[in-house]
């Protein structure tokens, strides 16, 4: 009787009281290739450590070719012919590269009783970490001074380096460059064609289009869909992972994955491309024209991979903010409506029937759902303030100035010119969002007293934002991924906003000790 490579019988695995993976079951026959998507904590990384004997599973939940198996170490799993390949790499640092690939399963001289082959071994590390360009002398250096594309290659080595009979990956390549990425995925095939099953977790769907037999959803520790990669399409699987059908939520997340993938494989065809021009240049100084000329190329495709990028990202702006004003629908629709109805049959119940501590209790309830109503309305207009539709960003700026002038304690004066006129609708919710980024800013971090608010046109027509604060300033120039790190959010969401407006963002000290802002951005009035 033939069975299955490995079956999946009703697997559960908690941690405490919390349920990572609920009545897992499927099998996978040698040769197949199966892969496993899911939100981050769907469970996928659960499931393969399970497998892989980093956890422990009930038996017999687990059948490895019809008989139950169940590990107490990887090394066990290891030997028994399962491999698994971690997002990080599980390495033993005080160990070299060899004895890390061959660990506890050492090449042999002779059939019994053999001694360690460390000939054979150093060959065949070399051949493996060779086909992926190391030199080989990388097996000299240390591992705990390696890369980490070093380090996952040493990984893959070790687990491509002996048969196997079940191969699991998760979801670890996107650590490797697109030209690695190729070559793993040809060792996958080859070990399918070899009689390994294989399990496979990526976000990479075209990867997984391409290289899978079947598809298996997870969501939230439930197998949602398990069907043949042939008889689905991207959209569908997407839909299964966020959970939606719905078209304007899953549209973006497949463009944003599809144009993500593109750009990484044309920016390791530039990386290519320039390691290729310096040893040309070393070579021959004659080759200078060749030089500028490809160099003018890689620009020029660089600049249409920024392009991209920069369009993925304003698509993801522009879901985020159609996301942030049904939200506030919501809540202002629902919620807000909900609780006021509540207040209202509270003020009108018979009061008369309760004690004195009883009526004071009831107002005191009534006045923390009117509380709590006037702070649901605050995050609502920081959502997407109502007036920015109805009556355009001006009013909008006046109404969040007002409001963030109570909340901080921060006078703020501003000078905007009556005639400025409507916008379009993104140019107006950028503008606000900056405004409103710069001015959290100030109160998270200035110590000011004062912020002087300037938004007017420039003899060229385009639009400048001004922000200037009495506070104490910050070290200029400044250095946006230090400032991410000091969780200077603000001033990298304002620079990003500017760059996806065509415009420029200049940040200064004042002269008075304060700090100053100023963001241009391009006309954004129709032209006459």
């Amino acid at each position: 009787m033939s069975y299955p490579r490995l079956s999946v019988i009703n697997l559960q695995q908690t941690r405490g009281n919390l349920h990572i993976l609920h009545n897992i079951s499927f099998t996978l026959s040698a040769g197949e290739i199966v892969g496993v998507v899911g939100r981050p904590g769907s469970g996928k990384t659960t499931l393969l450590e399970t497998l892989g004997g980093v956890l422990g599973a009930t038996p017999p939940a687990i059948l490895i070719d019809g008989k139950a198996a169940q590990f107490g170490t990887p090394l066990q799993a290891r030997r028994s012919g399962i491999e698994l390949i971690h997002q990080t790499p599980q390495l033993v640092s005080p160990l070299g590269v060899v004895e890390n690939i061959f660990l506890g399963r050492e090449l042999k001289r002779g059939a019994i009783f053999g001694i360690p082959d460390m000939d054979a071994m150093i060959t065949r590390t070399k051949e493996m970490l060779g086909a992926f360009g190391l030199s080989s002398n990388v097996i000299n250096e240390p591992v705990q001074d390696m890369t980490d594309a070093q380090r996952h290659l040493i990984a893959v080595s070790r687990a491509f380096a002996h048969p196997q009979r079940l191969l699991l990956i998760d979801d670890m390549l996107a650590t490797l460059s697109f030209q690695r990425q190729e070559i793993l995925l040809g060792w996958i095939r080859r070990a399918a064609e070899n009689g390994a099953g294989v399990l496979i977790c990526s976000d990479n769907l075209k990867h997984l289009f391409a290289l899978t037999d079947r598809l298996i959803v997870l969501n939230h520790g439930r197998i949602v869909s398990d069907r043949k990669t042939a008889n689905c399409t991207p959209r569908e699987i997407v839909e299964k992972i966020v959970g939606t059908g719905n078209r304007e939520q899953t549209t973006p997340i497949i463009w944003a994955l599809e144009n993500y993938h593109k750009a990484q494989q044309r920016t390791d065809e530039l990386i290519q491309m320039q390691s290729s021009l310096a040893k040309t240049l070393e070579a021959s100084d004659t080759l200078n024209r060749t030089l500028v000329e490809r160099l003018s190329e890689q620009v020029s495709a660089m600049d249409l991979l920024n392009g991209a990028l920069q369009e993925t990202q304003r698509r993801l702006l522009t879901e985020r903010e159609e996301e942030r004003k049904a939200l506030a629908r919501e809540l202002h629709d629902s919620v807000i409506q909900d609780l006021l109805s509540m207040n209202y049959r509270l003020e009108n119940t018979g009061s008369a029937l309760l004690s004195s501590e009883q009526q004071d209790e009831l107002l005191d309830v009534q006045e923390s759902i009117r509380q709590v109503v006037d702070d649901i309305r605050r995050v609502c207009r920081n959502l997407r303030p109502p007036t920015i539709d109805n009556h355009g960003l001006l009013s909008a700026l006046r109404s969040f100035v007002q409001e963030w002038e109570i909340r901080s304690g921060i006078l703020v004066s501003m000078k905007i010119p009556p005639d400025m006129g409507r916008m379009p609708e993104a140019t107006e919710l950028s503008v606000f969002r900056i405004v409103q980024e710069a001015l959290n800013n100030v109160s998270k971090h200035s110590d000011a007293q004062a912020v002087h608010l300037d938004l007017r046109r420039t003899p060229m027509d385009n639009l400048l934002i001004e922000i200037v604060d009495d506070g104490q300033g910050l070290a200029v120039p400044l250095n946006l991924a230090e400032l991410s790190e000091q969780k200077h959010f603000g001033l990298v969401g304002i620079s990003e906003r500017a760059a996806l407006l065509g415009g420029t963002m200049d940040i200064k000290t004042s002269e008075k000790g304060g700090f100053v802002v100023r963001v241009e951005i391009p006309s954004p009035y129709p032209s006459t």
